[in-house]
Protein backbone atom coordinates (compact mmCIF):
# COMPACT_ATOMS: atom_id res chain seq x y z
CA UNK A 1 0.00 0.00 0.00
CA UNK A 2 2.92 2.10 0.83
CA UNK A 3 4.39 1.67 -2.74
CA UNK A 4 0.97 2.58 -4.11
CA UNK A 5 0.55 5.50 -2.64
CA UNK A 6 4.42 6.52 -3.69
CA UNK A 7 3.70 5.90 -7.48
CA UNK A 8 0.06 7.76 -6.66
CA UNK A 9 2.59 10.78 -5.35
CA UNK A 10 4.37 10.31 -8.23
CA UNK A 11 1.85 10.86 -10.84
CA UNK A 12 0.80 13.67 -9.43
CA UNK A 13 3.56 15.67 -9.08
CA UNK A 14 4.96 14.53 -12.80
CA UNK A 15 1.38 15.98 -14.50
CA UNK A 16 2.34 19.23 -12.70
CA UNK A 17 5.50 19.11 -14.33
CA UNK A 18 7.71 17.50 -12.10
CA UNK A 19 10.40 14.73 -13.07
CA UNK A 20 12.32 12.42 -10.54
CA UNK A 21 16.14 13.75 -10.09
CA UNK A 22 18.79 11.38 -10.90
CA UNK A 23 20.46 11.52 -7.03
CA UNK A 24 18.87 11.97 -4.10
CA UNK A 25 21.26 15.19 -3.45
CA UNK A 26 20.28 16.30 -7.17
CA UNK A 27 16.88 16.76 -5.79
CA UNK A 28 15.06 20.16 -5.34
CA UNK A 29 12.56 18.44 -3.25
CA UNK A 30 12.81 15.03 -1.11
CA UNK A 31 9.43 12.96 0.31
CA UNK A 32 9.78 10.36 2.21
CA UNK A 33 6.31 7.62 2.50
CA UNK A 34 5.61 6.68 5.93
CA UNK A 35 4.38 3.77 7.82
CA UNK A 36 3.44 3.88 11.33
CA UNK A 37 2.19 0.43 11.76
CA UNK A 38 5.14 -0.75 13.67
CA UNK A 39 8.00 1.36 15.67
CA UNK A 40 10.78 -0.62 13.80
CA UNK A 41 9.14 1.10 10.31
CA UNK A 42 9.06 4.90 12.43
CA UNK A 43 12.54 3.94 13.34
CA UNK A 44 13.39 4.16 10.05
CA UNK A 45 12.05 7.14 8.88
CA UNK A 46 13.55 9.16 11.42
CA UNK A 47 17.11 7.59 10.20
CA UNK A 48 16.10 9.00 6.65
CA UNK A 49 14.64 11.75 7.90
CA UNK A 50 18.88 12.48 9.74
CA UNK A 51 20.36 11.85 6.23
CA UNK A 52 18.03 14.40 4.91
CA UNK A 53 19.07 17.37 7.19
CA UNK A 54 22.69 16.70 5.88
CA UNK A 55 21.95 17.21 2.70
CA UNK A 56 19.66 20.76 3.80
CA UNK A 57 22.65 21.68 5.41
CA UNK A 58 24.56 21.65 1.95
CA UNK A 59 21.82 22.68 -0.17
CA UNK A 60 19.35 25.12 1.95
CA UNK A 61 16.54 25.46 -0.38
CA UNK A 62 15.83 21.77 -0.40
CA UNK A 63 12.39 20.92 0.24
CA UNK A 64 12.08 17.92 2.94
CA UNK A 65 8.63 16.52 3.39
CA UNK A 66 6.75 13.74 5.09
CA UNK A 67 3.76 11.94 3.38
CA UNK A 68 1.51 9.12 4.68
CA UNK A 69 0.40 7.57 8.22
CA UNK A 70 3.11 9.05 9.89
CA UNK A 71 2.71 13.03 8.86
CA UNK A 72 -0.63 11.65 11.00
CA UNK A 73 -0.01 10.37 13.83
CA UNK A 74 3.17 12.04 14.40
CA UNK A 75 2.96 16.04 13.45
CA UNK A 76 2.94 17.27 16.71
CA UNK A 77 6.36 16.01 17.16
CA UNK A 78 7.44 16.49 14.11
CA UNK A 79 6.73 20.39 13.99
CA UNK A 80 8.27 20.65 17.60
CA UNK A 81 11.58 18.33 16.89
CA UNK A 82 12.17 18.56 13.29
CA UNK A 83 11.96 22.06 12.05
CA UNK A 84 13.99 21.32 9.02
CA UNK A 85 10.99 19.19 7.94
CA UNK A 86 9.15 21.66 5.26
CA UNK A 87 6.26 19.89 4.13
CA UNK A 88 3.87 17.18 6.48
CA UNK A 89 1.26 15.41 4.50
CA UNK A 90 -1.13 12.68 5.59
CA UNK A 91 -2.85 9.83 3.14
CA UNK A 92 -5.79 12.09 2.41
CA UNK A 93 -3.89 15.03 1.11
CA UNK A 94 -1.78 13.72 -1.93
CA UNK A 95 -4.09 15.77 -4.21
CA UNK A 96 -2.98 19.13 -2.18
CA UNK A 97 1.12 18.10 -2.68
CA UNK A 98 1.67 20.17 -5.79
CA UNK A 99 0.07 23.35 -4.91
CA UNK A 100 1.41 23.06 -0.87
CA UNK A 101 5.13 22.52 -2.88
CA UNK A 102 4.94 25.19 -5.02
CA UNK A 103 3.80 27.39 -1.87
CA UNK A 104 6.51 26.01 0.22
CA UNK A 105 9.45 27.10 -2.63
CA UNK A 106 7.92 30.44 -2.83
CA UNK A 107 7.35 31.22 0.73
CA UNK A 108 10.16 29.09 2.41
CA UNK A 109 7.42 27.88 5.27
CA UNK A 110 6.13 25.06 6.59
CA UNK A 111 2.97 23.59 5.51
CA UNK A 112 0.63 20.94 6.77
CA UNK A 113 -2.11 19.30 6.03
CA UNK A 114 -3.37 16.06 7.73
CA UNK A 115 -7.01 16.29 7.29
CA UNK A 116 -8.68 12.73 7.20
CA UNK A 117 -11.77 12.28 4.48
CA UNK A 118 -15.01 10.33 4.61
CA UNK A 119 -14.66 10.65 0.67
CA UNK A 120 -11.23 10.39 -0.95
CA UNK A 121 -10.05 7.36 -2.85
CA UNK A 122 -7.97 9.05 -5.85
CA UNK A 123 -10.57 7.30 -7.66
CA UNK A 124 -9.49 9.41 -11.20
CA UNK A 125 -5.60 9.19 -10.48
CA UNK A 126 -3.70 6.15 -11.62
CA UNK A 127 0.15 5.88 -10.53
CA UNK A 128 3.10 6.29 -12.07
CA UNK A 129 4.46 2.81 -13.03
CA UNK A 130 7.40 2.75 -14.91
CA UNK A 131 8.36 -1.22 -14.72
CA UNK A 132 7.80 -4.54 -13.22
CA UNK A 133 5.30 -7.74 -13.70
CA UNK A 134 2.82 -6.65 -10.94
CA UNK A 135 0.62 -3.25 -10.58
CA UNK A 136 -0.55 -2.71 -7.33
CA UNK A 137 -3.93 -1.15 -7.55
CA UNK A 138 -5.73 0.35 -3.91
CA UNK A 139 -9.06 -0.61 -4.35
CA UNK A 140 -10.47 1.11 -1.03
CA UNK A 141 -8.69 3.19 1.49
CA UNK A 142 -9.19 3.13 5.89
CA UNK A 143 -10.81 0.94 7.85
CA UNK A 144 -13.43 0.31 10.09
CA UNK A 145 -12.16 -2.22 12.41
CA UNK A 146 -10.37 -0.57 14.51
CA UNK A 147 -8.33 -3.59 16.14
CA UNK A 148 -7.34 -2.39 19.95
CA UNK A 149 -3.47 -2.83 18.59
CA UNK A 150 -3.52 -1.04 15.36
CA UNK A 151 -2.82 2.40 14.03
CA UNK A 152 -4.75 2.35 10.90
CA UNK A 153 -8.42 3.79 11.22
CA UNK A 154 -6.59 6.61 12.96
CA UNK A 155 -3.92 7.76 10.43
CA UNK A 156 -6.01 6.40 7.36
CA UNK A 157 -10.19 7.45 8.21
CA UNK A 158 -12.68 5.19 8.07
CA UNK A 159 -13.18 2.85 5.13
CA UNK A 160 -14.26 4.27 1.99
CA UNK A 161 -14.56 2.22 -1.94
CA UNK A 162 -13.78 2.99 -5.05
CA UNK A 163 -15.99 2.87 -7.88
CA UNK A 164 -16.06 -0.71 -10.11
CA UNK A 165 -15.64 1.57 -12.76
CA UNK A 166 -12.79 3.14 -11.71
CA UNK A 167 -10.86 0.30 -10.24
CA UNK A 168 -11.96 -1.43 -13.94
CA UNK A 169 -10.17 1.10 -15.76
CA UNK A 170 -7.15 1.22 -14.43
CA UNK A 171 -6.64 -2.80 -14.20
CA UNK A 172 -7.44 -2.26 -18.08
CA UNK A 173 -4.85 0.87 -18.22
CA UNK A 174 -2.30 -1.72 -16.52
CA UNK A 175 -2.41 -4.91 -18.59
CA UNK A 176 -2.22 -2.29 -21.95
CA UNK A 177 0.98 -1.78 -20.15
CA UNK A 178 2.10 -4.47 -19.97
CA UNK A 179 1.60 -5.58 -16.46
CA UNK A 180 0.75 -9.21 -16.48
CA UNK A 181 -0.14 -9.28 -12.64
CA UNK A 182 -2.30 -6.90 -10.37
CA UNK A 183 -2.76 -6.88 -6.67
CA UNK A 184 -5.57 -5.23 -5.20
CA UNK A 185 -5.16 -3.60 -1.86
CA UNK A 186 -7.12 -2.40 0.95
CA UNK A 187 -7.04 -3.19 4.92
CA UNK A 188 -9.87 -5.19 4.66
CA UNK A 189 -10.80 -5.90 1.01
CA UNK A 190 -13.58 -8.34 2.26
CA UNK A 191 -15.51 -5.40 2.93
CA UNK A 192 -15.00 -3.66 -0.20
CA UNK A 193 -18.23 -1.85 -1.56
CA UNK A 194 -20.30 -2.08 1.70
CA UNK A 195 -20.56 1.36 2.28
CA UNK A 196 -21.03 1.99 -1.49
CA UNK A 197 -24.16 -0.59 -1.47
CA UNK A 198 -25.27 1.28 1.98
CA UNK A 199 -25.50 4.51 0.30
CA UNK A 200 -26.97 3.60 -3.24
CA UNK A 201 -29.98 1.03 -2.30
CA UNK A 202 -32.37 3.00 -4.35
CA UNK A 203 -35.45 1.06 -6.07
CA UNK A 204 -34.14 1.97 -9.75
CA UNK A 205 -30.90 2.48 -10.56
CA UNK A 206 -29.09 5.48 -12.45
CA UNK A 207 -26.25 4.62 -15.19
CA UNK A 208 -23.82 6.30 -11.98
CA UNK A 209 -24.73 3.65 -9.72
CA UNK A 210 -23.86 0.85 -11.86
CA UNK A 211 -20.65 2.64 -12.80
CA UNK A 212 -20.23 2.76 -9.20
CA UNK A 213 -21.37 -0.88 -7.97
CA UNK A 214 -21.43 -2.76 -11.11
CA UNK A 215 -24.63 -4.51 -12.88
CA UNK A 216 -25.01 -7.30 -10.60
CA UNK A 217 -25.47 -5.53 -7.59
CA UNK A 218 -27.49 -2.85 -8.91
CA UNK A 219 -29.49 -5.17 -11.28
CA UNK A 220 -30.08 -7.29 -8.32
CA UNK A 221 -33.89 -6.66 -7.33
CA UNK A 222 -33.36 -6.84 -3.44
CA UNK A 223 -30.12 -4.20 -3.41
CA UNK A 224 -28.95 -5.66 -0.39
CA UNK A 225 -26.67 -3.96 1.45
CA UNK A 226 -23.13 -5.92 1.37
CA UNK A 227 -19.73 -6.32 0.00
CA UNK A 228 -19.12 -6.16 -3.55
CA UNK A 229 -15.76 -7.73 -3.18
CA UNK A 230 -16.86 -11.40 -5.04
CA UNK A 231 -18.40 -9.11 -7.90
CA UNK A 232 -15.09 -7.52 -8.33
CA UNK A 233 -12.71 -10.34 -8.25
CA UNK A 234 -14.87 -11.60 -11.40
CA UNK A 235 -15.44 -8.59 -13.16
CA UNK A 236 -11.42 -8.23 -13.29
CA UNK A 237 -11.27 -11.70 -14.40
CA UNK A 238 -13.04 -10.93 -17.05
CA UNK A 239 -10.76 -8.21 -18.65
CA UNK A 240 -8.92 -9.13 -21.14
CA UNK A 241 -5.68 -9.82 -20.87
CA UNK A 242 -5.37 -10.24 -17.34
CA UNK A 243 -3.55 -13.55 -16.27
CA UNK A 244 -2.52 -13.37 -12.69
CA UNK A 245 -5.07 -11.16 -9.78
CA UNK A 246 -4.22 -11.77 -6.01
CA UNK A 247 -5.62 -9.08 -2.98
CA UNK A 248 -4.27 -8.05 0.23
CA UNK A 249 -5.35 -8.33 2.71
CA UNK A 250 -8.86 -10.22 3.83
CA UNK A 251 -9.99 -9.76 7.40
CA UNK A 252 -11.49 -13.52 8.81
CA UNK A 253 -14.60 -11.85 10.11
CA UNK A 254 -15.55 -10.89 6.36
CA UNK A 255 -14.55 -14.08 4.53
CA UNK A 256 -17.56 -14.82 2.85
CA UNK A 257 -18.71 -18.12 0.67
CA UNK A 258 -19.63 -16.30 -2.44
CA UNK A 259 -15.83 -14.68 -2.17
CA UNK A 260 -14.29 -18.42 -2.11
CA UNK A 261 -16.42 -19.12 -4.75
CA UNK A 262 -15.24 -16.19 -6.84
CA UNK A 263 -11.88 -17.19 -6.11
CA UNK A 264 -12.02 -20.75 -7.11
CA UNK A 265 -14.24 -20.01 -10.66
CA UNK A 266 -12.41 -17.08 -11.73
CA UNK A 267 -9.03 -18.41 -13.39
CA UNK A 268 -7.19 -15.75 -13.42
CA UNK A 269 -7.48 -15.11 -9.85
CA UNK A 270 -4.41 -17.20 -7.79
CA UNK A 271 -4.60 -19.42 -5.26
CA UNK A 272 -3.37 -17.85 -2.35
CA UNK A 273 -4.86 -16.51 0.50
CA UNK A 274 -3.59 -14.04 3.19
CA UNK A 275 -5.59 -14.65 6.25
CA UNK A 276 -4.12 -12.49 9.32
CA UNK A 277 -4.86 -14.81 12.36
CA UNK A 278 -2.86 -12.37 14.58
CA UNK A 279 -3.34 -14.97 17.62
CA UNK A 280 -4.66 -18.39 18.34
CA UNK A 281 -6.36 -17.48 21.90
CA UNK A 282 -10.06 -16.92 21.94
CA UNK A 283 -9.52 -14.60 24.83
CA UNK A 284 -6.88 -12.23 23.46
CA UNK A 285 -8.81 -12.14 19.99
CA UNK A 286 -11.82 -10.88 21.93
CA UNK A 287 -9.68 -7.99 23.50
CA UNK A 288 -8.00 -7.41 20.26
CA UNK A 289 -11.57 -7.08 18.97
CA UNK A 290 -11.00 -9.23 16.31
CA UNK A 291 -14.59 -9.74 15.69
CA UNK A 292 -13.74 -14.03 15.19
CA UNK A 293 -12.89 -17.18 17.63
CA UNK A 294 -10.00 -19.72 16.99
CA UNK A 295 -12.45 -21.84 15.93
CA UNK A 296 -14.30 -19.87 13.58
CA UNK A 297 -10.92 -18.94 12.00
CA UNK A 298 -10.25 -22.55 10.99
CA UNK A 299 -13.74 -23.31 9.83
CA UNK A 300 -13.04 -20.62 7.34
CA UNK A 301 -9.26 -21.80 6.24
CA UNK A 302 -10.87 -25.45 6.08
CA UNK A 303 -13.74 -23.85 3.80
CA UNK A 304 -11.56 -22.29 1.78
CA UNK A 305 -9.13 -24.81 1.33
CA UNK A 306 -12.04 -27.42 0.11
CA UNK A 307 -13.55 -24.66 -2.21
CA UNK A 308 -10.28 -23.85 -4.16
CA UNK A 309 -8.07 -26.53 -5.83
CA UNK A 310 -4.17 -26.68 -4.45
CA UNK A 311 -4.73 -23.54 -2.09
CA UNK A 312 -2.22 -21.72 -0.14
CA UNK A 313 -2.93 -20.24 3.34
CA UNK A 314 -0.48 -17.42 4.52
CA UNK A 315 -1.13 -15.13 7.72
CA UNK A 316 0.00 -13.09 10.39
CA UNK A 317 0.91 -13.68 14.17
CA UNK A 318 1.44 -11.35 17.25
CA UNK A 319 3.20 -12.04 20.00
CA UNK A 320 3.48 -10.40 23.32
CA UNK A 321 -0.20 -9.03 22.72
CA UNK A 322 -0.56 -6.73 26.33
CA UNK A 323 -1.66 -9.50 28.90
CA UNK A 324 -0.95 -12.55 27.05
CA UNK A 325 -0.35 -15.61 29.52
CA UNK A 326 1.06 -18.54 28.71
CA UNK A 327 -1.83 -20.56 28.24
CA UNK A 328 -2.50 -17.94 25.26
CA UNK A 329 -0.09 -18.82 23.78
CA UNK A 330 -0.15 -22.39 23.76
CA UNK A 331 -3.69 -21.77 22.09
CA UNK A 332 -1.75 -19.88 19.60
CA UNK A 333 0.93 -22.48 18.46
CA UNK A 334 -1.93 -24.96 18.53
CA UNK A 335 -4.28 -23.41 16.04
CA UNK A 336 -0.87 -22.73 14.23
CA UNK A 337 0.32 -26.25 13.59
CA UNK A 338 -3.65 -27.20 13.10
CA UNK A 339 -4.38 -24.79 10.44
CA UNK A 340 -0.52 -25.67 8.76
CA UNK A 341 0.07 -22.61 7.16
CA UNK A 342 2.06 -22.24 3.96
CA UNK A 343 3.92 -19.63 5.98
CA UNK A 344 3.41 -16.48 8.42
CA UNK A 345 4.65 -12.86 9.34
CA UNK A 346 5.43 -12.71 12.90
CA UNK A 347 5.73 -9.60 15.03
CA UNK A 348 6.50 -9.15 18.90
CA UNK A 349 3.60 -6.81 19.93
CA UNK A 350 4.74 -2.83 19.22
CA UNK A 351 2.46 -0.85 20.85
CA UNK A 352 1.39 2.49 18.80
CA UNK A 353 0.37 5.54 21.16
CA UNK A 354 -2.82 6.19 20.85
CA UNK A 355 -4.64 2.62 20.40
CA UNK A 356 -6.55 1.10 23.26
CA UNK A 357 -4.04 -1.77 23.85
CA UNK A 358 -0.99 1.02 24.38
CA UNK A 359 -2.98 2.03 27.23
CA UNK A 360 -2.54 -1.29 28.84
CA UNK A 361 0.88 -0.90 30.04
CA UNK A 362 0.53 -2.50 33.30
CA UNK A 363 -0.07 -5.67 31.17
CA UNK A 364 2.75 -5.63 28.86
CA UNK A 365 4.63 -8.75 28.53
CA UNK A 366 8.43 -9.23 29.70
CA UNK A 367 10.72 -8.88 26.22
CA UNK A 368 12.30 -11.51 26.85
CA UNK A 369 9.35 -13.86 27.52
CA UNK A 370 7.97 -12.19 24.24
CA UNK A 371 10.95 -13.38 22.22
CA UNK A 372 11.15 -17.01 23.56
CA UNK A 373 7.77 -17.23 22.50
CA UNK A 374 7.92 -15.66 18.72
CA UNK A 375 11.18 -18.86 18.57
CA UNK A 376 8.74 -21.18 19.74
CA UNK A 377 6.38 -19.95 17.17
CA UNK A 378 8.74 -19.81 14.40
CA UNK A 379 9.85 -23.35 14.70
CA UNK A 380 5.86 -24.26 14.65
CA UNK A 381 5.71 -22.24 11.84
CA UNK A 382 8.40 -23.39 9.85
CA UNK A 383 7.96 -26.93 9.91
CA UNK A 384 4.38 -26.54 8.40
CA UNK A 385 6.09 -24.25 5.27
CA UNK A 386 8.76 -27.09 5.34
CA UNK A 387 5.76 -29.93 5.14
CA UNK A 388 3.80 -27.67 2.32
CA UNK A 389 7.11 -27.43 0.41
CA UNK A 390 8.26 -30.98 0.29
CA UNK A 391 4.95 -31.83 -0.84
CA UNK A 392 5.15 -29.81 -4.03
CA UNK A 393 8.77 -31.27 -4.96
CA UNK A 394 7.41 -33.30 -8.33
CA UNK A 395 4.93 -31.14 -9.34
CA UNK A 396 5.07 -28.95 -12.11
CA UNK A 397 4.25 -25.88 -11.31
CA UNK A 398 3.23 -22.70 -13.74
CA UNK A 399 5.77 -19.99 -12.95
CA UNK A 400 6.43 -16.34 -13.31
CA UNK A 401 9.40 -14.96 -13.83
CA UNK A 402 10.80 -12.33 -11.81
CA UNK A 403 14.70 -11.64 -12.25
CA UNK A 404 17.79 -12.60 -11.42
CA UNK A 405 17.75 -14.47 -7.90
CA UNK A 406 19.93 -13.15 -4.53
CA UNK A 407 21.15 -16.49 -4.24
CA UNK A 408 23.41 -16.36 -7.08
CA UNK A 409 23.65 -15.13 -10.56
CA UNK A 410 23.28 -18.72 -12.15
CA UNK A 411 19.69 -18.67 -10.73
CA UNK A 412 16.79 -16.80 -11.78
CA UNK A 413 13.73 -16.18 -9.25
CA UNK A 414 10.06 -17.03 -10.48
CA UNK A 415 7.01 -17.36 -8.49
CA UNK A 416 4.11 -19.86 -8.45
CA UNK A 417 0.72 -18.92 -8.57
CA UNK A 418 0.52 -19.79 -4.75
CA UNK A 419 3.06 -16.91 -4.03
CA UNK A 420 5.97 -19.18 -3.31
CA UNK A 421 9.51 -18.46 -4.68
CA UNK A 422 11.48 -20.82 -6.87
CA UNK A 423 14.76 -21.01 -7.85
CA UNK A 424 15.43 -22.19 -11.31
CA UNK A 425 19.21 -22.22 -13.54
CA UNK A 426 19.21 -19.42 -15.70
CA UNK A 427 19.57 -19.98 -19.44
CA UNK A 428 18.35 -17.76 -22.61
CA UNK A 429 14.67 -17.15 -22.64
CA UNK A 430 14.40 -16.66 -19.10
CA UNK A 431 13.78 -12.65 -18.65
CA UNK A 432 11.62 -10.53 -15.95
CA UNK A 433 7.53 -11.27 -17.60
CA UNK A 434 8.47 -14.78 -18.40
CA UNK A 435 5.79 -17.61 -18.46
CA UNK A 436 6.81 -21.12 -18.10
CA UNK A 437 6.47 -24.40 -16.63
CA UNK A 438 8.57 -26.12 -14.27
CA UNK A 439 8.70 -29.21 -12.09
CA UNK A 440 9.97 -28.77 -8.45
CA UNK A 441 13.22 -30.57 -7.39
CA UNK A 442 13.96 -29.65 -4.40
CA UNK A 443 12.20 -27.68 -1.41
CA UNK A 444 13.34 -25.24 1.64
CA UNK A 445 11.79 -23.67 3.98
CA UNK A 446 11.07 -20.43 2.20
CA UNK A 447 11.71 -21.13 -1.25
CA UNK A 448 11.65 -24.24 -3.82
CA UNK A 449 13.78 -25.07 -6.60
CA UNK A 450 12.98 -26.20 -9.90
CA UNK A 451 13.92 -27.24 -13.44
CA UNK A 452 11.99 -25.43 -16.14
CA UNK A 453 10.08 -27.75 -18.81
CA UNK A 454 8.56 -25.36 -20.93
CA UNK A 455 8.23 -21.80 -21.82
CA UNK A 456 4.89 -20.94 -22.25
CA UNK A 457 4.80 -17.52 -22.80
CA UNK A 458 7.59 -14.47 -23.42
CA UNK A 459 7.73 -10.96 -21.49
CA UNK A 460 5.19 -8.53 -22.16
CA UNK A 461 5.71 -6.11 -19.06
CA UNK A 462 7.00 -2.35 -19.87
CA UNK A 463 11.04 -2.18 -19.18
CA UNK A 464 12.59 1.12 -18.60
CA UNK A 465 14.74 2.55 -20.85
CA UNK A 466 17.60 4.95 -20.12
CA UNK A 467 18.61 7.02 -22.41
CA UNK A 468 22.01 8.93 -22.83
CA UNK A 469 21.44 12.82 -24.24
CA UNK A 470 25.21 12.73 -26.03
Amino acid sequence: MNVADSELVEALLKREGYKPAPKLEDADAIFVNTCAIREHAEEKVHSQLGRYRKIKQRKRDVIIGVLGCMAQSLKHDLLENKPYVDIILGPDSYRKLPKILNRSQRDHSSQVDTTLSRFEVYDDLFPSRQEGINAWISIMRGCDKFCTFCIVPFTRGRERSRSVEGILAEVSQAVADGFVEVTLLGQNVNSYGRDLTTHLRTATPELADVQKVGSEWANDERRRARPLFADLLAAIGAVEGIQRVRFTSPHPKDLRTETISAMANTPTVCEHLHLPLQSGSDRVLAEMHRGYTADRYLRRVAEAKAGITDLAVTTDVIVGFPGESERDFTDTLEVAAEAGFDSAYTFIYSPRPGTEAAERQEEFVDHAVSVERFERLREVLIRSAALTHRNRVGKVEEVLVEGPAKRGNRLVTARTRQNKLVHLPARDGLRTGTYALARITDAATHYLYGEVIEVTAPPRHRRRIPVTVG
